[in-house]
């Protein structure tokens, strides 16, 4: 098969890059997100058989709202108006499930243009809506938070673990009850193309299911010998249980966890062995 993936000097990008190169008889198209821009042209020329659309913007979206509606919109409507492929997965993220009751694929969501932290979500949204809209074969996948050893410098997992073995101690910036779900990178990596090739929806929750508090961070890193403190009035952060009842049905449940992996993610960060790619 023919596999295409975008932004593929990224996080998730790099790590589907090298699950395919692992499989024999593949053919991997994998540009970094620098050449889709300047040479999109010669892209659009190409047989992309199967596209993993991985560009996007994050931690630093306020700072470059321009930049973040190109990457999550304008880049994937060229694609889509003028791309030879058979299907497009578009990486989106469960954070469009902001202030909603429920997480289910079908919820209907909640935005607002007046509130500046919604313009991700409004961007991610933009480029989910383009998809469905532009009668090709795609796929939505709504992510969680990924972690994993090349997770990028604001992850807020980088954080606390680059804090941790760097000072022998981290500071919560949010209460202990705070919590969200986190996903390991291997499994989603493992989701992805099975979602592209075999989906039976156009929109998938890919999640751990379960979320993990900062307390059982904390606890985790206690046993590590770091010390952990509180922002004094630290507020509670939580996020409600990401619903992944599609994806286990069709596919199959996590086959890890933050808190089964966090051990050896402090080792990796203190020996200075994690790193994060370019994309």
């Amino acid at each position: 098969m023919i596999f295409t993936v975008l932004g593929a000097g990224g996080f998730i990008g790099s790590q589907l890059v090298e699950t395919f190169k692992a499989q024999e008889g593949n053919t991997i198209y994998a540009p970094l997100r620098q050449a889709v821009t300047t040479d999109l042209d010669k892209i659009l020329a190409r047989d992309l058989g199967h596209v993993f659309y991985c560009i996007g913007l994050t931690a630093n979206f306020r700072d470059h709202p321009f930049d973040t509606v190109e990457a999550h919109v304008c880049l994937l409507k060229r694609i889509l108006e003028q791309g030879q492929f058979e299907s497009l997965t578009y990486l989106s993220s469960t954070r469009v499930y902001e202030g909603s009751d429920t997480t289910h694929e079908s919820t209907v969501l909640q935005v607002s243009p007046n509130n500046p932290g919604h313009l991700y979500n409004l961007s991610k949204l933009m480029g989910e809506s383009l998809c469905l809209a532009s009668g090709r074969k795609t796929r939505i996948v709504r992510l969680s938070n990924v972690f994993g050893r090349t997770m990028r410098p604001k992850n807020f997992i980088h954080q606390i673990l680059q804090e941790a073995a760097s000072s022998g101690k981290t500071h919560f910036l949010t209460a202990p009850q705070s919590a969200k779900d986190y996903v390991s990178v291997s499994d989603v990596i493992r989701w992805l193309p099975q979602i592209a090739l075999h989906g039976k929806h156009t929109i998938y929750n890919v999640a751990n299911g379960q979320n993990t508090s900062n307390a059982g961070i904390a606890l985790l890193l206690k046993q590590n010998g770091i010390t952990v403190s509180y922002a004094k009035d630290a507020p509670e952060w939580s996020f409600p249980v990401i619903d992944t009842n599609r994806l286990t049905q069709e596919f199959d449940h996590a086959q890890s966890s933050l808190t089964s992996e966090l051990n050896d993610l402090y080792r990796c960060f203190s020996q200075s062995q994690c790193s994060r790619q370019k994309n």
